[in-house]
């Protein structure tokens, strides 16, 4: 496990130099350069500084992922209105350039047709709203690609 490089990630993201967090922590600037290089790990007591510091559990310390936060950050901070105005298709056909053809070459009221359906299952069998129906089956999509 390399813990280094989430200390180091970590530090980024807090906006904070080496030496900053030596002084905070009453170490040396190389003692963090060492734990940020792997050569030395921080002891219990101050990766329990380090958590606190960085405004993170020590399990997501030692799996700090600087991404995910910012995804998880962005999904917990989400706005209803400001959402609505995003054009999804086009933002994510930058990445995936079959979203912004497909439309032209599917027959969208077809699988439209047997969405509805199994929202609507969804809805009746398990009492779900709309979105909840429609989030289910995202989600349910997202497993079946991985597999």
């Amino acid at each position: 496990m390399k813990i280094g490089k989430n200390l180091l990630n970590a530090r980024k993201k807090s906006g904070l130099t080496q030496e900053e967090v030596a002084e905070k922590l009453g170490v040396s600037r190389q003692t963090i350069s060492n734990w940020e290089l792997d050569e030395t790990l921080p002891d219990i007591f101050q990766s329990k500084k380090l958590s606190k510091l960085y405004n993170l559990s020590l399990d997501e310390l030692i799996e700090f992922d600087s991404d995910l936060k910012e995804i998880e950050n962005t999904i917990i901070n989400y706005n209803e209105e400001k959402m609505k105005k995003i054009n999804w298709t086009k933002a994510w056909s930058k990445k995936y350039p079959v979203l912004a053809m497909y439309q032209k070459e599917v027959d969208i009221s077809n699988y439209s047709s047997r969405l509805r359906i199994m929202l609507e299952e969804l809805k009746k069998n398990y009492n779900y709203s709309e979105v909840d129906a429609v989030l289910v089956l995202k989600d349910i999509l997202a497993h079946e690609m991985k597999k």
